[in-house]
């Protein structure tokens, strides 16, 4: 097994590094709209559809929501913010307002909330006018908010082994503790104060960006337990097996897609980003 994850993440490393941060923009766009519309085919497992020919026509159609959305669209992000605040609900609530969202319908209506706004915010990301410190390169920054999932991730791991005797939310993911939320935000706190240190930022600015970084943090959680609680739901433990020895997209970018849009929102907000032309 072991082996499997490694030989997969050999091949797929430089494949990510490339289509992310060697693209033009046009190309960047296509590259993660296919990524999206792979995770939109697992989405549609976890939704319930079983058939292939369902599961294909769901990832056409959100393929073709990207396209109506291929312009910076701030109202998307919005929508995300509000729909993550849903979810906060959603998942505290599991299982027993789980008959709010059981038809397929209304989880293949969660698959938009999550997806699309996430291939916006990386494409706001990617094109837009950004300035922080003494950094402008957008490709900083989007490597950045994968850091954020990445610590939070990882600060999570050595607090909740630990100290993990409080369990976050046991109906949905049993091996989540409030401990290791706790640390996740510490080790993202200590690395937003790094980064603002090397970008030369003024107090000001390093204060909003820890502030941002742990708004980006906490929300990245909730984007792992809304899968795993749709997971749960639905009886299975992975959402594909496109990835050997990793399960599928939507099991690597589940916390990415509630980070991404909230972030990209909140450094517009701040005055760090402004939009581009895509």
């Amino acid at each position: 097994m072991l082996k499997t994850r490694i030989i997969t993440a050999l091949i797929l490393a430089p494949i990510a590094i490339g289509g992310i941060f060697f693209l033009p923009p046009l190309g960047f766009a296509l590259f993660t709209g296919a990524i999206i519309t792979l995770g939109a085919w697992e989405w549609a497992n976890m939704a319930g559809l079983t058939r292939q020919f369902a599961r294909v026509a769901y990832a056409a159609a959100v393929a073709l929501v990207l396209w109506l959305v291929y312009q910076p669209h701030s109202a998307v992000l919005w929508l995300a913010v509000a729909w993550w605040f849903v979810c906060l609900l959603l998942v505290r609530s599991y299982p027993s307002g789980s008959a709010t969202w059981s038809p397929v319908a209304v989880r293949l209506l969660m698959g938009l909330a999550v997806l699309v706004p996430a291939w916006v915010g990386l494409n706001v990301l990617r094109t837009g006018s950004f300035q922080f410190g003494a950094v402008d390169n957008n490709l900083l920054i989007i490597l950045y908010v994968f850091c954020i999932v990445w610590v939070a991730d990882i600060g999570a791991y050595f607090a909740g082994r630990a100290f993990g005797k409080a369990k976050l939310a046991p109906r949905v993911s049993p091996g989540k503790s409030w401990a290791g939320v706790w640390g996740g935000l510490a080790a993202v706190t200590v690395f937003a104060l790094i980064v603002s240190w090397l970008a030369n930022a003024g107090v000001e600015d390093s204060i909003l960006l820890v502030l941002a970084s742990l708004v980006t943090g906490a929300v990245s959680v909730l984007g792992d337990l809304l899968e795993s609680m749709l997971k749960r739901f639905r009886g299975i433990k992975d959402s594909s097996h496109l990835l050997p020895g990793h399960g599928g997209i939507m099991d690597r970018i589940d916390s990415l897609t509630a980070a991404i849009p909230v972030f990209a929102l909140l450094i517009s907000q701040l005055g760090w980003l402004t939009a581009g032309a895509w």
